[in-house]
């Protein structure tokens, strides 16, 4: 765990030259439509951040390193009496798998493929790959890893998370660290482990709610990974939008003070997620005070970053807040810009990696390429249908064979995602992959061509649309169970519908195996493989199919999956959830595996 006390001496420096209203910018992380770089001077702003589909200009590095710099040169000109306190802003992006809001980015798999691919060395890897395109645009904070551990299938973030099981991701937790934040040197971003804490927990898998369970089993599984992420040094960790026992995470004082800074002695600072606040308490005023309080340093209230500052110092006036505790918070924060030597750094046009032309480059795709390879579970091969013979007249299907869109899934360039191939620039669908390999393959997305050619073998690419959070929630309810933050948090949330009612595939998404029996009745073996942000019921799917590849969400780099179908790599993905026979029979590992249709840990190979 990093020294960040050493810094003491120069935050408390700093602090006794602040004025409150500079502590209480230093606090405030508005999104970036909300705010300008006048704003963020006037204001005395800590952190800005972009949210999913937020970007300057024309989505390239260029654009980015622009807006960051304006907004440094905003924070840097504050010094002296009448100015204030010079204290350079940290902007922030949610860069999840590869830095995902980006043109051009180099999209790596979701973390559920990364999982199974159970190699923390790579994990390094694309950490670091993934910070030096951060830093090719400007910016120095990404909200990432994510160290959920998922108990049920049913939640729409699964795929952000490794492993049902925590030995998983906590041996993911401190390589991603470390490859994000390195010496924290000119190479390095500042990370950020979240949720704290219990985000994979909730009752349904639904997004945001609560999590009951007794304080033994949140440690064992919940708190787990965190001990690696704060053994690497992670300099911040995000609070999680859930409850635990009755009580919102945002202002929940034991969990944030007593165990995380308290207890494991944590001395970075605490964000909140997106307007988490708001969720502590209908009253805004009251929600804002007792977040404060119960140990969030830094709030991010993208659009609300005015009412928030005009709360929080009528509770420091009236003393509901007490100074001893912004000065904490503003400690905290300014202990992580100073580790990170933010001080001391050129302006972002002048950085080494600012507009670097690594930026979504061939040795950086090649990381992404060798994570899909590894990250691909074999489920079914029946009559060695894999390897495909690159010579044998193949017939491709399916509507997410070509589809970029799809296999990146959500956080890809929107918040929610996009179908098409358009706005993921760079990289190779499935069946562009395929086609490089096979020239001679045929491309027919509802496999029609099946009835009139002939093929001794199809490969159909079948799965969910890309989804993120409560959206991709699978519930029987279009409404959101109460207290789960949802219908606080998103215009019309109240209706707010879910992907599906069951994770039973052929039920979301019929589509997919009248195509698979189309082809199948054209008296072709049919290998399908799912494009998909969780396990999901494909009883029917798999009964139909000759050979049957878990492909998760793979990013950008499609290629990677036609490099194994084809046998120029062989298998390596175990699984890293159990696979469910049933939509109400969801296992975990350390259930009966009989529940299980295939238990955590299988994977077939060629040999």
């Amino acid at each position: 765990m990093a020294d960040l006390r050493q810094y003491d001496a120069r935050a408390n420096e700093l602090i006794a030259r602040m004025s409150l209203d500079e502590k209480l910018g230093q606090m405030t992380q508005p999104e970036r439509m909300h705010i300008s770089p006048e704003d963020v001077r006037r204001h005395h702003i800590g952190s800005v951040l972009s949210g999913g589909g937020s970007w300057p200009g024309a989505n390239v590095p260029a654009d980015w390193v622009a807006m960051n710099d304006a907004y440094w040169e905003a924070t840097v000109a504050n010094d002296g009496d009448d100015d204030g306190v010079a204290i350079p802003i940290l902007y922030g992006v949610d860069a999840v798998h590869g830095h995902n809001n980006v043109r051009g980015a180099t999209l790596f798999p979701h973390n559920i493929g990364l999982g199974a691919a159970r190699d923390p060395g790579l994990i390094e890897r694309i950490a670091r790959t993934t910070a030096r395109e951060v830093l090719a645009t400007g910016v120095e904070w990404t909200f990432a890893p994510t160290l959920a551990v998922v108990r049920d299938d049913h939640w729409g973030r699964t795929y952000e998370s490794y492993s049902e099981d925590p030995e998983i991701v906590a041996a993911y937790a401190a390589a991603f660290v470390r490859g994000l934040q390195g010496d924290l040197g000119e190479d390095g971003l500042v990370a950020c482990a979240k949720h704290w804490v219990g985000d994979g927990g909730t009752t349904g898998g639904v997004d945001q709610g609560e999590t009951t369970i007794p304080e033994d089993e949140l440690r064992r599984f919940h708190i787990a990974p965190y001990l690696q992420a704060l053994s690497a040094g992670v300099l911040t960790v995000m609070a999680s939008y859930n409850s635990w026992n009755g009580e919102k995470c945002h202002g929940h004082e034991y969990l944030l003070s007593d165990v995380l800074k308290g207890e494991l002695g944590f001395d970075g600072f605490v964000v909140s997620d997106w307007d988490g606040i708001d969720q502590i308490d209908d009253d805004y005023d009251e929600s804002v005070a007792r977040g404060v309080l119960a140990g969030v340093d830094m709030f991010m209230v993208p659009e609300k970053w005015r009412d928030f500052i005009g709360a929080l110092r009528a509770h420091v006036e009236s003393g509901r807040v007490p100074m001893e505790r912004i000065d904490d918070a503003v400690r905290r924060i300014l202990r992580v810009k100073l580790a990170y030597r933010l001080f001391d750094r050129q302006r972002p046009a002048d950085r080494r990696w600012s507009n670097h032309e690594s930026f979504g480059g061939d040795e950086h795709r090649a990381v992404a390429r060798e994570a899909v390879r590894k990250s691909l579970v074999l489920l079914k091969n029946d009559d060695g249908a894999l390897p495909v013979d690159r010579g044998a007249r193949i017939l491709v299907a399916g509507k997410s064979a070509h589809d970029r869109g799809h296999q990146s899934g959500g956080f890809s360039l929107a918040w929610q995602g996009q179908s098409g191939n358009d706005h993921i620039e760079g990289g190779t669908s499935i069946w562009e992959g395929i086609e490089a390999i096979a020239p001679g393959a045929v491309l027919s997305p509802d496999g029609s061509a099946a009835d009139t050619g002939e093929f001794d073998v199809a490969i159909l690419a079948i799965g969910e649309r890309p989804y993120a959070e409560g959206m991709g929630d699978v519930r029987t309810s279009q409404f959101v169970a109460r207290g789960s933050g949802l219908a606080q948090n998103i215009p019309g949330a109240g209706k707010l519908a879910p992907y599906g009612a069951t994770l039973e595939h052929r039920v979301s998404h019929p589509e997919d195996l009248a195509t698979i029996e189309r082809v199948r009745a054209a008296g072709i073996p049919v290998i399908t493989v799912l494009v998909s942000g969780r396990p999901l019921v494909v009883n029917a799917e798999l009964d139909a199919s000759t050979a049957f590849v878990a492909a998760w969400l793979p990013g950008s780099e499609g290629q990677g999956v036609a490099d194994v179908l084809f046998g120029d790599h062989d298998f390596q993905g175990r699984l890293s959830f159990s696979w469910p026979h049933r939509d109400e029979d969801l296992p975990n590992r350390g259930d009966d595996p009989d529940v299980s249709l295939f238990p955590y840990g299988y994977g077939l190979t060629y040999r």
